[in-house]
Order: structure tokens, then C-alpha cells, then sequence
């Protein structure tokens, strides 16, 4: 032992690299840049995935298969013992986790979840999209309450904003018009949409 370990009282904190302080140090000259190229000049900085001008792996690869990241659900996540910093009797949801800056909103999310982690020694009202099982049994213990929101439904395919049905493969409905029929359709109505005119009486 060395007075500069007791002086350091356990802690550790590695010498730091000195640089360019003569040939002698074994990081003097270029200073562990060698001689040119864009590594050693000054604002280089490497990004991820960059491999010196090739096509990087990821281009390389095929992209094929089913990506859940464009479906999976991202969700704002506080813990139990977060909910501590409200008051008893106060209704907690996303706007309010946020307000009170416990958290960060995920990114294009809207959606909401309470984990387990921690106490809870107030009876708070938790509106949530989803909840832990442990959350849920740690908040009710306390005297509070959940209620879970059901996310919002995407509309799915061939479903129109009134809640009908249209098969696949019909024409769709325009704006304020009837129901377009497709070409030589036999069950079209005479004489509707520019059609031979009907022969009147004396012709």
C-alpha cells in the first residue's frame, strides 16, 4: 500500500490517458492517432454500423419475414413505489405521471402500465391500459383502486365508418352517389349512367 491509495479512500479512478507529451510516452507525435486518414482528424466520430465506405451488414442481409416492431405495443412504464409522490385520493394516469415528472413518455405512444417494483402506502385511483399482477394486489391492499382502459381499436379492413360490411373485391361506395356497379355488370339499373335512352311513345 502507497499514500496515494490511502489517500483515495477505496475509491477507484484510473489515471487518465496523456497524450501528446513528447515521443518518450509512448502517446506522443500523433497521440495514438497514427499518420492520417479520417481517424486522425479532429470531429471524427465512427456512427453504429459504419464499416470504412462498404455496404454494411445490415444492408447486406435480406429482410424478409414477419417484424413484430411495427405491432408491438409501447407502453409509458412507471413502478408502484413511483405512485408514492401523489397525495391519497388522487386519480393517477399518464397526464398526470407526467406532469409530475416521474417518467418520459415513450415515443408515439399514448399507452400506460404500472409495474411492481416497491410500496405503496396510499389509495390512489390508477387509470392504466395495462397492470402487473403484484401492482394491481399492492394498490387494492392499499385502500386504491384500478380501472383499465381499453386501447383504442384500429378499424379493421373492409369495414366502413357506419360499421358495415363490404366484401372483399366489391366497389366501394362514393361520396354521396349510390353504390358503383364495375363494368357489365348485368345488374345494373337501365338507363343509369349515360346509357341508350329509353324509346318514347310516337318514335
Amino acid at each position: 500500500m502507497n499514500l496515494a491509495e490511502v489517500k483515495a479512500l477505496g475509491i477507484k479512478n484510473p489515471d487518465r490517458k496523456r497524450v501528446g507529451r513528447g515521443i518518450g510516452s509512448g502517446t506522443g507525435k500523433t497521440a495514438g492517432r497514427g499518420h492520417k486518414g479520417a481517424r486522425a482528424r479532429s470531429g471524427w466520430s465512427q456512427r453504429i454500423g459504419w464499416e470504412g465506405g462498404q455496404m454494411p451488414i445490415y444492408r447486406r442481409v435480406p429482410k424478409r419475414g414477419f417484424n413484430n416492431k411495427n405491432f408491438e405495443k409501447v407502453y409509458t412504464v412507471v413502478n408502484v413505489r413511483d405512485l408514492e409522490a401523489f397525495d391519497a385520493g388522487a386519480t393517477v394516469d399518464l397526464a398526470a405521471v407526467l406532469q409530475k415528472g416521474l417518467t418520459s413518455q415513450a415515443k408515439h405512444s399514448d399507452l400506460f402500465k404500472v409495474l411492481g417494483d416497491g410500496e405503496i402506502t396510499k389509495a390512489v385511483t390508477v387509470k392504466v391500459h395495462a397492470i402487473t399482477k403484484p401492482a394491481r394486489e399492492k394498490i387494492e391492499k392499499a385502500g386504491g383502486t384500478v380501472e383499465l382502459i381499453e386501447p383504442r381499436q384500429m378499424r379493421p379492413k373492409f369495414v366502413a365508418k357506419d360499421g358495415t360490411k363490404r366484401t372483399p373485391g366489391t366497389p366501394r361506395r362514393r361520396r354521396g352517389g349510390p353504390l358503383s356497379a364495375p363494368a357489365g355488370d348485368a345488374s345494373a339499373p337501365a338507363g343509369d349512367g349515360g346509357g341508350a335512352a329509353t324509346p318514347t311513345e310516337g318514335q
